[in-house]
């Protein structure tokens, strides 16, 4: 029976939030089918195999057949591709579901698992065989290899690909009983071996693992390739518009091929859609694990990788990826997005969105000769200026504060409008400020600056009506916060890091200086009640989210973006 009829499934209905984007050709081919009466309702599906966490590239698919779903009013399906005990884990499934949940898309009831379909794929494969359409084959990997010709000669078929269907049969019972080992026996399609299409080319259908199953346990020891048990569990659960990125178009005819002959309940199709790339990064997950397991990185969440457990641990909100995805259009043309586009889309929802404070990456201590020792008093500055119902805050400010030390120089060039000997700023929202005296260490550093304040500013400005250009930040040397403060640069040195000299690994293209970690930062004490995954712009710095890693005593922040493009142009190239 074809599932989209099912009673119980829950469609998904529209968010109010979010305006529905413009068609593209994927909303054609459903909105056609769907007047021409060819199904009653669209049943969209997101695969994921769970072995690593999902990058930015799923995004898009993720959003894509959420979206349609909703558009549509249709049904959204959550599906592990769980056919590789070797690879895959627990871990991933649990972290998937969660991050999918923090994107904003919702399956309801509609969770399921390629292997709860195991005993149904494995009857369906014995269907190929009694057809004479698969057959137990012996050769090894390598020969197989061999076997299977190129783009410009045809392949060469089997020695074993005449076995009866009885024969294969018994074969592959004994495949599933654990009778030979790992690597000895494949089950393949009997198609053609001379196609102009390599996947068509006697593709394997089923190996054999002895490696336990995240959810079947010991259960089984031969498992389905992921070709064969895709297009199956599609067609079990009724999707209607089976739709991928377009590495997986020379897989279509087999996927059709299988569909067309094993007896499913109904006859999904596939649509390939163009993949979602960034420049200064890579989204394949074998290399996004091989960054992991090889230790170029922390972790998956590691906030340089393009994951999303990382994008939302940079302090990346759900709504900024949505809107970036979607934004880059659906096309049949694999593009390659700036990241510097990426990160404009980011810091203009942050801007509307993320609390102002004032932080010291770089801390210069000021003493104030002038200001009374011991008295202290606050002052109010917004919440977000952008957004009046956000309120005020109250910063305190003593004798002593730190400031950038980029705004200090001892002799600056006229267009320098910040500090240097005897010249005034303004200190935010406070007071004016001169720089009486500068003190140095014995090695000719600048460790600390005198300065007088002019009790009549207050808030800033001057009663006489003097200006002054420059304004810079400080925090209260009293009150200030300690921290940590992770500045992030792009992952790899290169737009295309598979671009790499030939012979070279795609590692070599790796920026050195994609982390630096800065501590003995200062904060506002307004964030003594900061929580990981809180956001803040800090004052003419950046956006920063407080990283897990903080603790009461030691805020920790990973900077998100920067507040404006440094180092890209926001374009897209097709």
């Amino acid at each position: 029976m074809d599932r989209a009829g099912e009673k119980g499934s829950i469609p998904v209905r529209p968010s109010p939030e979010e305006p529905a984007p413009a068609s593209d050709f994927i909303r054609d081919i459903v909105r056609a089918d769907l007047d021409a009466g060819r199904y009653e309702r669209t049943v969209t599906r997101f695969p994921p195999e769970p072995n690593g966490h999902l990058h930015i590239g799923h995004a898009m698919a993720i959003c894509l057949n959420h979206g349609i779903a909703q558009e549509f009013g249709g049904v959204f399906h959550l599906r592990f591709d769980d056919t590789n005990p070797v690879t895959e884990e627990a871990q991933f499934v649990e972290g998937i579901q969660d991050i999918i949940r923090w994107l904003g898309c919702d399956w309801g009831d509609e969770l399921f698992f390629a292997s709860d379909y195991f005993e149904q794929l494995y009857e369906w494969a014995l269907h190929l065989i009694d057809e004479g359409l698969a057959f137990v084959c012996d050769l090894s990997p390598d020969e197989i290899r061999a076997h299977a010709g190129s783009l410009t000669e045809p392949g060469r078929p089997s020695p074993y690909r005449d076995r009866t269907p009885a024969e294969n049969r018994a074969l592959f019972e004994r495949m599933r009983a654990g009778e030979f080992e790992n690597g000895t026996r494949v089950l393949r399609a009997r198609i053609d071996m001379t196609s102009p299409v390599l996947t068509m080319r006697d593709p394997i259908l089923y190996r054999i693992h002895k490696a336990p199953h995240h959810r079947t346990g010991d259960a089984w020891c031969i498992y389905p390739m992921y070709d064969f048990a895709h297009c199956l569990s599609d067609a079990i659960e009724g999707i209607t518009h089976s739709l991928c990125s377009l590495e997986f178009v020379d897989h279509r005819p087999l996927y059709d091929w299988i569909v067309d002959r094993v007896p499913t309940p109904s006859t999904p199709h596939q649509y390939e859609f163009s993949r979602l790339n960034l420049s200064h990064t890579v989204t394949s997950k074998r290399k996004l694990r091989r960054l992991v397991e090889e230790g170029f990185v922390s972790d998956w969440d590691d906030p340089r990788m393009p994951t999303l457990v990382a994008q939302r641990r940079r302090g990346v909100r759900p709504e900024s990826i949505r809107k970036f995805v979607m934004s880059t259009g659906v096309t049949k043309r694999d593009k390659v997005v700036e990241l510097a586009r990426y990160e404009h889309q980011i810091r203009e929802d942050l801007n509307e969105l993320a609390p102002r404070v004032m932080g010291v990456i770089d801390p210069l201590r000021v003493v104030i000769e002038n200001y009374p020792e011991g008295e202290e008093e606050s002052f109010p500055l917004p919440v977000n200026p952008r957004d009046e119902s956000a309120g005020m805050r109250e910063v305190p400010f003593s004798r002593e504060i730190y400031i950038e030390r980029d705004d200090f120089l001892e002799d600056p060039p006229k267009k320098f409008f910040r500090l240097g000997p005897g010249r005034e700023v303004r200190l935010r929202g406070a007071y004016l400020v001169t720089c009486s005296d500068v003190v140095k260490n014995e090695a000719g550093e600048v460790v600390e600056l005198r300065c007088r304040y002019d009790p009549e500013t207050r808030g800033g400005d001057a009663p006489d009506g003097r200006k002054v250009k420059g304004t810079i930040h400080w925090v209260s040397a009293k009150h200030a916060l300690a921290a940590e403060v992770r500045l992030y640069d792009t992952l790899f040195r290169e737009s295309s890091p598979d671009d790499v000299a030939e012979g070279e690994d795609f590692t070599a293209a790796l920026n050195p200086d994609s982390l630096e970690l800065r501590p003995g930062c200062f904060v506002e004490s307004t964030l003594a009640q900061a929580t990981a995954g809180d956001v803040f712009q800090f004052e003419r710095l950046g956006y920063f989210c407080v990283d897990r890693d903080s603790r009461p005593d030691a805020l920790v922040f990973n900077r998100t973006v920067t507040l404006r493009d440094s180092w890209a142009k926001v374009a897209v190239k097709a």
